[in-house]
């Protein structure tokens, strides 16, 4: 009988993509342009969440692959039974921060969609300066790349103010609907 405890069940039951039906062929790891940063490349991961044994689980959520991952599809254009390795990522990032246990190495990048999520949020796009700031506050490389600043704003590159959508209401409603209400 299926544990339903494990990352699997929850897996197929929010996503509706089901791991046991790869059969292991490598083809998602061979398109992976980060499969060789990965600690985990993709057909690895799959196959530790087809285990479904806690220690597996805590292993794949723990792990770096599911946040260096770019998303860009390239494994379900070349899976045979199109695993849509991404969605499953997506769930995995959402589990490792849910449960505590992101890996050290990935808190850079955690970090980074925070601040990003957060400017988005407020602005309803991207405000360069205010990622940049919640970025550093979230990893505390405050001076890392500040030499930079002078001549991306005599360039033009940066806004010291930030643009802002018409209808701000419009994105916190988005966001109290899907982000907010997972954190909770």
């Amino acid at each position: 009988m299926e544990n339903k405890k494990c990352i699997s069940y929850g897996l197929e039951h929010k996503t509706g993509v089901i791991v046991s039906h790869c059969y292991q062929c490598g083809k998602c790891t061979a398109g992976c342009v980060l499969a060789e940063e990965m600690d985990f490349p993709p057909s690895l991961l799959v196959r530790l969440l087809q285990t479904k044994t806690a220690e597996n689980d805590n292993c794949v959520l723990g792990s770096n692959a599911i946040w260096i991952c770019l998303n860009c599809e390239n494994c379900i254009a070349r899976c045979p039974k199109e695993i849509d390795i991404p969605k499953i990522m997506d769930y995995l990032r959402e589990q490792s921060r849910h449960r505590k246990c992101i890996n050290k190495q990935s808190r850079p990048v955690v970090a980074f969609h925070s601040a990003f999520l957060q400017s988005v949020k407020y602005t309803g796009r991207l405000y360069e300066i205010g990622l940049v700031a919640g970025f550093k506050a979230r990893t505390f490389r405050l001076l890392q790349d500040v030499n930079l600043v002078p001549s991306m704003l005599a360039k033009g590159k940066l806004n010291i103010l930030p643009e802002y959508i018409e209808n701000k209401q419009k994105m916190k409603k988005i966001f109290s609907q899907t982000i907010d209400k997972k954190e909770k």
